[in-house]
Order: C-alpha cells, then sequence, then structure tokens
C-alpha cells in the first residue's frame, strides 16, 4: 500500500539519519525568535483552554518537546523512528516518548489540549493526509490546538508539490489549500505565521505554520 511503503521509507530514512538530524537542529531554536514566537503563543492558547497535555507529532530528537515542557505543558513526543525516539529518551530522560505512527495515534479520544505538528507531514502523500488530519481531530479536545508547519507550494493551482528532500520524498502545500483541509477535518484556522526563504536557506520555500482550534 501507498502509506506503508511512504511511512517505512520515512521511518528507515529517519532512523539513517538520526544522529546527523539531532545534531543539525537541536539548537535551531535559539537562532530562530519566529519559531520561539509562535511556539508561545501555542503555549499561550493551550494552557488557556485548561488543558495543558500536548501531543509533539514528528518530535525527532525531542529537543521541541522539551522546549513546550518548559513553556509548562505537559508535553511527549510521538515519532515513527525508534532511532529518534532513542535519542530523545537519552537527551530529556525526565519526558515521555513513544514510538508511533500519526496515521493511528495511541491515544485516547478527545484528551489532548494541543497538538504540534511540525514538519511532520510533509512526507505524507497526500491522499494520506486527510487521515492523519482526523486522528489530530480525534485526540485533541473540544477547544484544543494544533499548530502545524510545512514548506509552502507556490503555485495554487497545483496546492501540493514534490520536492527533493535529503531523508525521504516529500510535499510542498499551498497554504490555504491546507487551511480548507483543516476546516473540513473540523479544524479551524486562528492564525498563520509564513516566513519568506533567506538568502542562506538551502531551499527557497516560504515555511508556513497555521495555528487551527477544534471547535
Amino acid at each position: 500500500m501507498v502509506e506503508h511503503d511512504a511511512l517505512s521509507t520515512t521511518r528507515e530514512g529517519y532512523d539513517a539519519a538520526a544522529l546527523t538530524y539531532a545534531q543539525l537542529f537541536r539548537d535551531t531554536l535559539r537562532d530562530s525568535p519566529l519559531d520561539r514566537g509562535i511556539l508561545g503563543a501555542f503555549a499561550g492558547f493551550v494552557s488557556a483552554s485548561g488543558n495543558g497535555q500536548v501531543a509533539d507529532l514528528g518530535c525527532g530528537p525531542g529537543h521541541i518537546t522539551a522546549h513546550l515542557d518548559e513553556l509548562g505543558l505537559a508535553a511527549f513526543g510521538v515519532d515513527a523512528s525508534p532511532a529518534m525516539i532513542e535519542l530523545a529518551r537519552q537527551a530529556y530522560p525526565g519526558l515521555r516518548f513513544d514510538v508511533g505512527s500519526m496515521a493511528a495515534l495511541n491515544i485516547d479520544d478527545g484528551v489532548l489540549g494541543g497538538v504540534l505538528s511540525r514538519w511532520s507531514i510533509i512526507h505524507t502523500p497526500p491522499q494520506e493526509l486527510p487521515v492523519i488530519l482526523a486522528e489530530f481531530h480525534r485526540v485533541l479536545a473540544p477547544g484544543g490546538h494544533l499548530l502545524v508547519g510545512f514548506s509552502a507550494s507556490d503555485d495554487p493551482s497545483h496546492p501540493t508539490q514534490v520536492f527533493d528532500h535529503t531523508v525521504a520524498p516529500a510535499y510542498r502545500w499551498w497554504p490555504d489549500h491546507l487551511a480548507a483541509m483543516l476546516r473540513k477535518s473540523g479544524l479551524a484556522e486562528v492564525a498563520r505565521m509564513v516566513r519568506e526563504p533567506q538568502p542562506t536557506d538551502r531551499r527557497q520555500f516560504q515555511e508556513v505554520q497555521l495555528l487551527a482550534r477544534k471547535a
């Protein structure tokens, strides 16, 4: 099946790249006030709901999960890559990290105040993305918030575009198209942040983060 092949390819790719990935990205928040800002806003919305439990889906080596914990949230991480989860557990032994798939989360219905998905949907084939978004909706409590990050397509007539990712095949999304998919899944956009590509960026793509709320 396409989903199985995509998930297997992604898992194997990140298992192989786990140590390099962790070394490259563990300090990225330090140099990115925009990312710290949107994560702080996300944490504020989640805390205001009265339910501070948050799943960091596609958590990688766990540095963002740890940042959410520092912001006062009861954060735990989930990733399809066992190697990534092992690195996260080693780096942050006081936090919870689980191996799992976003398409079938081992999380009860309606228990989370927040879901974070930072560039973890980019390896999902477009026809499979509604399943992922439905899982986000299922595990969120009413009034819970989702923050999803992705690389933006540059052509609204082609709302999904394949690009050459180092680890596994990946997709860009036209932001309005993805926002419409969120609405269809019961998640209404609250805000979005768009980061323009910088001259030093390897890929000249806009980076978008959408904040959405479950009704």
